[in-house]
């Protein structure tokens, strides 16, 4: 462990790529292939492989009370340390007594790390952390500390381990990239890749692959722009989520790639039953249908009219985002609630069927895929196969599972073809009329990216300027919130680092701030009395009504009016908005002004 701690101070060292990717691949072949295994998943930030579901289930403010524990000091020496580092594991480091001989090994930690994941309770849990801490010197606390974290902070990412895996064994990089990304697992990645058999990598079901994310834009006219070939939904105001489906198996995951079936119990019946194993990609919407279901499904059962269209009020429509919260993260839900907050599943892609990944092929051809997967399920249809030529010319598959108390349906998301910013612009109008945020725009020819961010998907909506950031610190309120954390500093990514951007304290619900309240006690890495600085894991959108440079904030920007839109619970912090978008709207801003 001494020698992986080592490694990451180097790697820590150095900003440059090329030198970080170098010195993990010199390290991986020094290790045994066990050792480098483990050391690869530990070195992506991550105490477990991204497809398993342990957890560790300790927060900051456990692991404070065991530092303070182990190293003996007074609070008042703590909190310096912490306020001169502002990182739990650097406080370790500085704190804790040299006094460990032996030596510890990655295998050792990676078995202690289990036992506290099956530990029950804070005191067994503490107890092992404060063994694991005892044994260690104090820069190999350092990182097991902040492995346990989920932040290294050396800046070194997981593509960047997949590079090194690629140095180290010979293989190219993208078969690394697809053997991880199918596997869900860097170690047993690396282990392939040592064995030249990186192109045995199957399909691990029920393992999100990551998302493929849109980036906005501000006009019609812009959102035609960068491809020739339109496809155009509807953007809901949901949760975005991807369905594994293997026979009567059906698992839902957000884009933190936690699993939120049992938010959403009714929707697994309702897709169970596809006759072959399949991921798909959608939205979860609360739901309001309309109050004769039969009529409905006669009625998309019937020829579409001239144009093609199946009125969106036929359907039903999504509800707000904040009815929908009121589902999540809830490990049971109450058949009241199932009755009054029903939803549904809008199916917008398909990316693995049939035995086969379909992410390289391009949107056209999977969105037929679709079509004929949902068309071989005992469910209604009307409309266009696969992507429509004409506006309007909409195919919607809804299905459930046969009880009415639940509701729940799967509807295959309506698409259409524009081919001007008026057609678009009308799109657009149509789909806030229906309540729904704006429109997303696909490139027919694009190919499925997953985690990755570019032109090939864009998301159009009007609005004030938002940003989703990370909170950084919370204070407790005034008045009738003064035994609550209700005002929140916020950040974003400013390369590596979070840097401050502004600080709201208005937008949620009481019951959000108290539950928020909980989470940020339990999350609390330097507590200074009235403000506490906390894990920053935590994704809230913010609006704004305009953006000032100012020297109040690292960021060098300050947000005029700033208030809290919605908690982010669907997103983790890396997908929080950069510096870069910042000063992007900051420029449209002042160009604006300007014109």
């Amino acid at each position: 462990m001494l020698k992986f701690a080592q490694t990451c101070e180097a790697i820590g060292a150095t900003t440059k790529k090329l030198q970080k990717t170098a010195i993990v691949s010199e390290y991986l072949k020094s290790s045994t292939i066990d050792e480098a295994a483990v050391s690869a998943v530990f070195l992506s930030g991550r105490p477990f492989a991204v497809w398993e579901e342990t957890t560790l289930q300790i927060g900051g403010a456990l692991l404070s009370r065991v530092v303070a524990e182990v190293s003996g000091k007074e609070e008042a020496a703590l909190n310096a340390a912490y306020r001169k580092h502002g990182d739990l594991g650097a406080v370790a480091e500085e704190v804790l007594p040299d006094k460990s001989r032996e030596m510890l090994n990655v295998l050792e930690v990676e078995d202690t790390f289990r036992q506290i994941a099956a530990a029950r309770g804070p005191a067994a849990k503490s107890a092992l952390v404060r063994d694991l801490l005892v044994r260690a010197t104090p820069l190999e606390a350092k990182y097991v500390i902040k492995i346990m974290t989920g932040d290294l902070r050396i800046g070194l990412k997981e593509s960047l381990v997949e590079e090194a895996i690629a140095k180290a064994y010979g293989a190219t990089l993208a078969e690394v990239q697809r053997a991880n990304m199918l596997l869900g697992d860097i170690g047993k990645t690396l282990r392939l890749a040592a064995e030249n058999k990186l192109s045995q990598a199957k399909m691990r079901m029920f393992h999100p692959l990551g998302f493929m994310l849109a980036s906005p834009v501000e006009s019609p006219e812009e959102g035609l722009s960068y491809f020739a070939e339109a496809a155009v939904e509807d953007k809901y105001d949901g949760i975005r989520a991807q369905a594994h489906v293997s026979g009567d198996v059906v698992k839902f995951f957000s884009r933190t790639r936690d699993e939120i079936t049992e938010s959403f119990p009714e929707l697994p019946d309702a897709l169970a039953g596809l006759p072959e194993d399949a991921i798909l990609d959608g939205e979860i919407v609360a739901w309001e249908y309309p109050h004769d279901l039969a009529h409905t499904q006669r009625v998309v059962d019937e020829p579409p009219s001239e144009s093609g269209e199946i009125k969106a009020a036929e359907l039903g429509q999504a509800r707000p985002f904040s009815v929908l919260q009121q589902r999540l993260g809830r490990k049971k839900v109450s058949e009241k609630m199932l009755r009054e907050i029903p939803v549904a599943y809008l199916v917008f892609d398909v990316l693995y069927a049939n035995g086969k990944l379909l992410i390289d092929r391009p949107l056209r051809q999977r969105a037929l895929v679709l079509d004929e997967l949902l068309a071989k399920k005992d469910l209604q249809h009307g409309g266009h196969r696969g992507v429509p030529e004409k506006i309007g010319a909409q195919e919607k598959f809804i299905f459930g599972d046969g009880d009415e108390s639940r509701a729940a349906q799967i509807i295959r998301a309506p698409v259409c073809r524009v081919s001007s910013s008026e057609e678009l612009d009308g799109l657009f109008m149509a789909a806030q009329t229906r309540g729904n945020e704006g429109l997303m725009i696909k490139d027919l020819n694009s190919t499925y990216s997953p985690g990755k961010r570019g032109k090939s998907w864009l998301k159009m909506k009007r609005e004030l300027a938002t940003l989703d950031v990370v909170v950084t610190a919370v204070e407790f309120g005034h008045g009738k919130r003064i035994g609550v954390l209700s005002d929140y500093t916020f950040a974003v990514w400013d390369g590596d680092r979070l840097v401050n951007i502004g600080k709201a304290y208005s937008g949620l619900t009481d019951t959000e701030i108290a539950e928020m309240t909980k989470w940020f006690l339990d999350h609390t890495v330097d507590d200074q009395g009235f403000r506490r600085t906390v894990e920053p894991k935590i994704v809230i959108e913010v609006a704004f009504n305009n953006m000032m440079q100012s020297d109040r904030h690292h960021s060098g920007y300050a947000l005029r009016f700033p208030r809290i839109v919605r908690l982010r619970p669907d997103k983790i912090a890396e997908d929080a908005d950069t510096i870069e978008r910042a000063r992007e709207i900051f420029e449209k801003q002042t160009s604006v002004k300007k014109a």
